[in-house]
């Protein structure tokens, strides 16, 4: 069975059995195989159209049905019995023996589902139909929409793509728990929410030593507060965590938090009071065997340590929820992110859709509130993009509407309302794109150091959009992509695609392409470190994004392979290195 460890180290109980591994599938609709076997097979949690799956289709699918059989005992019974999905693209529901049990809409947030009353012990039957089509405004991301993948578009992902696992509780239990840290006073704020009344018990501990606890009755909601013996801050490089223990009743917990505070003072980033520059990589979390899944642990530890061992201290998780685990790797091993959410897909420019995005984007930042290394929220990316499109009235409150309710949920973290497009009233970040040359970034920051003005004409033709976006006082600024730079040393034919999205869609499928291109090592080289030192000179910008940290598909701008192989020589990969490391003027 690939993918056997628990999916969410943040709340973890200590009955866990996972469902991971061969389930019965079927491609259509499933609503008359409710109760019946499947005639194919698939190996989950990987989608259908992936060669770890065992099904690589890679057709459009908008429809498809998943069936298993799992055994029930009484002890299972005992208490509740529950059925856990990790995510699910799009649209799922589920049965249990022909039963309906739950529905969820979003293709990257968790679920559950009380299977209890459904089940009887010894054989049982668990059934999922899963529609999802990309025509229907929907957040997809980089999933392509035509039939084979192009431009910045890849391979689509339909159905069950995290973890399934079933866990038991008792009928009193445990359901959120949220971790304030509070740094200056060395302790630790736990907000529970309960299911029922039982008195609760929280321990803290570092490293097996307890420095921390507190009891009392919970019911439904209570917040503790919990001064820390011991200060061990979660540091770049260093994740420090802290493991906590809550048991309520007869329900059993274990989780875990980082202490530390992210905050903007003036144009600095500070992390824990200390200014920081962000030097962040694109890591869009495709893989070639595995599309959106991981095909291990280590996959995901190895990518963390790639973007490290380049000078990185983190990473924009570029329209995409990245898996728990993957947000575990990165608070244990101290890697600052951006959590992005898949926006593309959706029509911002009208609010028709704005119920259904905040009611997904709220899931995400609720259920992934509690992870240190996210340090930036980032719900929309390159709004409005299709500025030439004259007939389409734009309403800038969806853009606002999100940014609100990213703050109402979570006022601890900064917030970009929208990266690299035109920013309404509300944001805590001023951010650009640049994919231009040496030149054009020149320009675009000498204005910001002498003028406070950021021109956007590397976004936008100028006929069609203003050209300079005031930075609004001492709002900070952070250039959260740039790069992009495909190297032909290998002899590969790529494509120079310029600035715009709509000239990438006129590649041809097969061949690689990126923003620029380079054909020889030294060339590279020096345009990288020339880009990034401009940056990095830059007394007025918090951080940057390169683009980016692997190749997917026939998009050939990363500094490894689609495969993780370093594209570069060793000396080449410590220039990159020694470049990313030099201190910024802000700093």
């Amino acid at each position: 069975m690939y993918r056997s460890e628990h999916p969410n180290p943040q709340f973890e109980r200590g009955y866990y059995f996972s469902l991971n591994g061969s389930w019965e599938f079927a491609v259509g609709r499933g609503e008359d195989r409710l109760n019946a076997p499947l005639p194919g097979r698939i190996e989950v949690p990987f989608c259908p159209q992936s060669e770890m799956s065992g099904v690589g289709i890679t057709d459009f699918m908008d429809d498809c049905v998943y069936s298993r059989l799992i055994e029930v005992s009484e002890e299972d019974l005992a208490g509740r019995l529950v059925l856990h999905f990790g995510a699910v693209d799009y649209e799922a529901k589920v049965y249990v023996n022909g039963q309906y049990v739950t529905s969820h809409v979003g293709g990257y947030t968790a679920f559950e589902a009380d299977i209890t009353g459904a089940v009887h012990p010894g054989e049982n039957r668990i059934t999922v139909t899963v529609h999802d089509d990309m025509r229907e405004n929907i957040p997809s991301g980089k999933q392509t929409r035509k039939q084979r993948s192009f431009g910045c578009f890849y391979t689509r992902t339909t159905g069950i793509w995290q973890s399934v696992w079933l866990e038991r509780t008792p009928p009193v239990y445990l359901k959120r728990v949220y971790f304030t840290p509070d740094i200056e006073k060395c302790a630790v704020k736990v907000e529970v929410e309960t299911e029922g009344c039982a008195p609760v018990h929280i321990q803290v501990f570092y490293q097996g030593r307890r420095v921390g606890e507190a009891h009392g009755e919970a019911a439904f909601r209570r917040s503790f507060r919990i001064p820390l013996t011991e200060k061990h801050l979660w540091e770049l490089g260093e994740g420090n965590l802290y493991d906590v223990e809550i048991s309520l009743g007869e329900d059993h917990v274990r989780s875990y938090f980082g202490l530390r505070e992210v905050k903007y003072q003036g144009r600095k980033f500070l992390l824990n009071g200390k200014s920081v520059f962000q030097r962040l990589v694109l890591d869009q979390g495709y893989y070639a065997e595995s599309i959106y899944t991981a095909p291990s642990v280590e996959a995901m530890r190895q990518d963390i340590e790639r973007g490290m061992e380049l000078g990185f201290n983190g990473a924009r998780l570029h329209q995409k929820v990245f898996e728990q685990r993957f947000l575990y790797e990165c608070d244990r091993m101290g890697y600052m992110v951006w959590g992005e959410f898949p926006s593309w897909g959706v029509e911002y420019e009208k609010l028709d859709f704005l119920g259904r995005f905040i009611s997904e984007w709220s899931e995400t930042v609720e259920q992934y509130f509690n992870h240190p290394s996210i340090i930036t929220w980032c719900p929309l990316n390159e709004a409005w993009s299709n500025l030439l499109d004259n007939r389409k009235v734009r309403d800038v409150r969806f853009v606002e509407s999100v940014y609100m309710v990213t703050k109402t949920l979570d006022d601890t973290r900064p917030c970009v309302d929208t990266s690299g497009g035109y920013h309404g009233k509300y944001t805590d970040v001023f951010d650009f794109h640049c994919y231009g040359p040496q030149q054009e970034l020149d320009h675009c920051l000498e204005r910001l150091e002498q003028e406070d003005l950021l021109t956007v004409e590397t976004l936008y033709p100028p006929e069609s959009a203003q050209e300079d976006i005031l930075c609004r006082g001492e709002i900070p600024v952070n250039a959260s992509e740039y790069g992009g730079i495909a190297y032909s040393g290998d002899g590969c034919a790529k494509r120079d695609v310029s600035l715009r999205e709509d000239k990438a869609e006129a590649i041809a499928e097969e061949e690689g392409w990126g923003y620029s291109i380079c054909s020889d090592e030294q060339t590279f080289v020096e345009r990288y470190r020339g880009l990034t030192q401009r940056l990095l000179r830059c007394g007025k910008l918090s951080g940057f994004c390169y683009t980016q940290l692997y190749d997917i598909e026939q998009e050939e701008n990363g500094l490894y392979t689609y495969a993780r192989r370093p594209k570069f020589s060793q000396a080449a990969m410590r220039c990159i290195t020694e470049c990313n490391r030099i201190r910024a003027a802000i700093e």
